[in-house]
């Protein structure tokens, strides 16, 4: 889904409230007959259980949205910035020193956090989230990007745990988004104190190689959380089943099984499962096409899926015949959102054994050591850290801001390569119009740290300076 600087226009504030430590618990399953129950592979394929993947933060009320929020940012104090009433212009820190009767440092965890989360739910009064939800991510000043639509919430955020705890804890104070689905990252120091504002570059607000701009978070209202363009697939009514990083070897070793990639083609480039089929798609959106083109469908009551003949894939698949439906498919992708999406739809096509990855390719690179690893490259995430490696630590690719590709240093080293403006994968495909825009908004970044320039989206707080007359002009007043 995750899926990029300005000076700051939120603050970062910690609240003097705490939320009761994690609690590690299975989500709780949407209230529903085709509700995801963990797997119990055939014998063939059993292993050892794994443990839960997932954390589930307990809510101490069942108030409402707004009286959560509002408890949420009762008391807040500012580490770095200050800010009286609706102003938001930041102090430096240097200041804060004249301010009087600061209050004591708490012992507050300052490390940085990534969580990416989700959940599939009737969520049909969503956009009433909307401005509560964003309104306290500034408060707190966790950045990131969240998605409601009337399936449920998915989302990337990112800032200091304790309030990314509080953020996730508004969220799940709906009893419908209780037990998110949730994937958690590490960030490195070096991304901590960019984030922070504290590095010598970028002494007021986060730099460009920060996970998120700690300033910004985007709340948005979709149709769907992750974009495959068929409303009527749901994994509320119909999913696969989940089967945990420690027995995922099993599955996709065994002959009998299909692995399938349903991320993009620009994500598998980068790396992918051993033997896993790469639909060589775009988009997510494209997904139901790659399925109706490959495999002889039994299922019905599913509307027509108009072929996308942009799809192109190798010419020796081409030539190949529609395959019958396997016997079992395994499918994953970065997080799980996508890929438990998809087994809906597969399952509304007539395939009987269909399972998917619970937490994605990132929980597997958590939990699995690289020794027994079965992943070959590096996995594309959709922040500034680009890639990640076993471990979660950050991996080598950059990013291509004309196209948001990853590159590799070769990439980089192509003629076609330019910063900021066009990479290999990109530079045939824009024209020299496209590119002169990219150069221009690459110099407004570089002079203001922000395209656009400083005034981007206000209005001038006054008319430019009338002082400096003409050379050959004389003053009205001699």
């Amino acid at each position: 889904m995750l899926r990029h600087p300005n000076v700051a226009s939120t603050l970062r504030s910690r609240t003097t409230l705490s939320l009761p430590p994690p609690t590690m618990l299975s989500p709780s399953p949407p209230p529903s007959a085709a509700s995801p129950t963990k797997t119990t592979l055939p014998s063939s394929l059993s292993t050892a259980p794994s443990k839960p993947s997932f954390h589930h933060f307990p809510i101490s009320s069942t108030s409402s949205n707004s009286h959560t929020l509002h408890s949420i940012m009762t008391r807040s104090n500012s580490k770095c910035f200050f800010s009286s009433g609706n102003t938001t212009t930041p102090i430096a820190i240097s200041e804060m020193t004249r301010t009087e009767n600061p209050e004591p440092e708490s012992d507050v965890d300052e490390s940085l956090v990534v969580v990416s989360f989700y959940k599939f739910a009737d969520f049909s009064d969503h956009a009433a989230m909307r401005k509560p939800l964003k309104e306290l991510c500034q408060q707190l000043r966790v950045s990131g990007g969240i998605i409601l639509a009337p399936e449920g919430i998915n989302g990337s955020i990112c800032g200091i745990r304790e309030s990314v705890e509080k953020v996730l804890a508004f969220i799940q104070s709906d009893d419908r988004l209780k037990g998110l689905r949730r994937v958690e990252s590490p960030v490195s120091p070096e991304e901590e104190a960019i984030h922070h504002g504290h590095s010598a570059s970028s002494p007021l607000a986060a730099g460009e190689d920060a996970p998120f701009r700690w300033d910004h978070v985007r709340v948005k209202l979709k149709k769907e959380i992750v974009t495959l363009g068929m409303p009527s697939i749901s994994p509320i009514e119909k999913v696969g089943k989940y089967v945990g990083p420690k027995e995922w070897n099993a599955l996709i070793s065994d002959p009998d099984t299909v692995v399938i990639d349903v991320r993009n083609n620009y994500e598998t480039r980068i790396g992918k499962f051993k033997g896993a089929v790469d639909p060589c798609t775009s988009s997510f959106r494209e997904f139901p096409s790659w399925v109706e083109e490959h495999f002889q469908l039994t299922g019905c009551g599913l509307p027509e899926v108009e072929v996308d003949n942009s799809i192109k894939s190798d010419e020796s698949e081409m030539e190949n015949p529609k395959q019958n439906m396997p016997k079992r498919v395994a499918m994953y992708c970065t997080g799980g959102i996508r890929c438990e999406k998809a087994t809906s739809l597969l399952l509304r096509k007539g395939f009987k054994e269909v399972y998917h990855l619970e937490g994605g390719i990132l929980k597997y690179l958590e939990e699995v050591p690289e020794k027994q690893s079965l992943w070959d490259g590096e996995c594309f995430v959709f922040d500034k850290r680009v890639s990640v490696e076993h471990g979660l630590v950050p991996g080598n690719f950059k990013l291509c801001y004309g196209c948001k590709q990853p590159v590799s240093d070769a990439d980089m080293e192509s003629p076609e390569y330019e910063y900021g403006v066009s990479c290999p994968y990109c530079f045939s495909s824009k024209s020299e119009e496209e590119k002169e825009r990219a150069r221009a908004r690459q110099r407004q970044f570089e002079r203001w740290g922000i395209i656009g320039g400083p005034d981007k989206g206000r209005r001038p707080s006054s008319k430019p300076d009338s002082g400096c007359a003409k050379p050959n002009q004389l003053s009205r007043s001699v």
